[in-house]
């Protein structure tokens, strides 16, 4: 159905003349009575009847009227959705179970006015992502930026405002399960099992961890998913795996599994926010202002970052 036909029938109905309606859409009388004429043809029926005075709605004009009423919000809303500026600000946060998702989710406890459009990009690259970010598709992502050294594309801009904290995940057979914290130390006698990773980023991290420290990271495997892990973890007496500080997870409690830090340093994982420089959504700036301050709060942290990252 032609959009354009229904919103001058409805401007017809709201001034109850060609002439005006025609005036306010900036088109001839003419071009009013054609759209009309075209619309009661496609629908079989007659709209408007002529008076003296103009015209007024017939019986199936009264009926068709609320309905064209709703398809011009529906498409006002479609045009919305997907218009810089005037959509939702749109945020890819690479898994809602992650640090990125947690942050914005607190963004918007803070900002329940500012309408947002979470987004996940799995299993897209950097690369992938900042050419999202750089088209207008998403205003804003969250990556590691290991393989660049921290660099984006020229127009786009980066920021570190996550330092994730890893934590292991043991189950209550472990030998480490009674521990309140460790020292990455700690660890090198105990294998981290990590299956299933695929994106370059977090591998390259956790091989840089692992060499930093001495430490056996173990990504060889399938991933069935975190449930399938979870499992394993809990029934197992030597696995044990990392998770992040902001990874929110959810196990049956007859799990009892342990989310022991690790402090002396505190390993953490790097995420910048990436952002076109010429966006000019209205909710960005509060996004980034959001984020810095939640970084600033917790920079007395004894952390420790890959090189690439300072």
């Amino acid at each position: 159905m032609d959009l354009v036909a229904v919103r001058t029938f409805d401007s017809i109905a709201q001034h109850g003349q060609f002439q005006a309606a025609a005036d306010e859409l900036d088109i001839t009388q003419q071009a009013a009575s054609k759209r009309i004429a075209t619309l009661e043809r496609q629908l079989g029926v007659r709209l408007f009847s002529r008076t003296p005075r103009g015209v007024t709605l017939t019986v199936d004009g009264q009926a068709f009227l609320p309905h064209a009423r709703e398809l011009l919000r529906v498409a006002e809303r479609a045009i919305s959705a997907v218009t810089p500026g005037r959509r939702a600000l749109r945020v890819d946060v690479v898994s809602r179970r992650v640090a990125p998702g947690t942050a914005l989710h607190a963004f918007h406890q803070q900002h329940p006015d500012i309408e947002l459009d979470v987004v996940t990009l799995v299993n897209s690259t950097a690369d992938a992502a900042l050419a999202e970010v750089a088209t207008g598709t998403i205003d804003a992502t969250f990556r590691s930026l290991r393989d660049t050294h921290r660099e984006v594309p020229g127009g786009l801009s980066a920021e570190r405002v996550i330092d994730d904290g890893i934590h292991v995940l043991v189950g209550p057979r472990h030998p480490l399960a009674n521990a309140e914290r460790l020292s990455p130390e700690d660890l090198v006698a105990h294998p981290i099992w990590m299956p299933g990773m695929v994106d370059a980023e977090p591998i390259g991290f956790y091989q840089d961890l692992a060499q930093a420290f001495g430490l056996t990271v173990d990504a060889v495997g399938p991933s069935f998913g975190y449930e399938a892990l979870l499992a394993e973890i809990a029934e197992s007496d030597r696995l044990a795996t990392f998770i992040g500080e902001g990874t929110r997870f959810l196990w049956p409690e007859s799990y009892d599994l342990r989310r022991i830090p690790i402090v002396g340093p505190t390993p953490a994982y790097p995420l910048f926010v990436i952002w076109r420089e010429t966006n000019a959504h209205p909710a960005l700036a509060d996004l980034l202002d959001h984020l810095r301050a939640g970084h600033q709060a917790r920079r007395d942290r004894d952390v420790w970052l890959p090189g690439w990252a300072r």
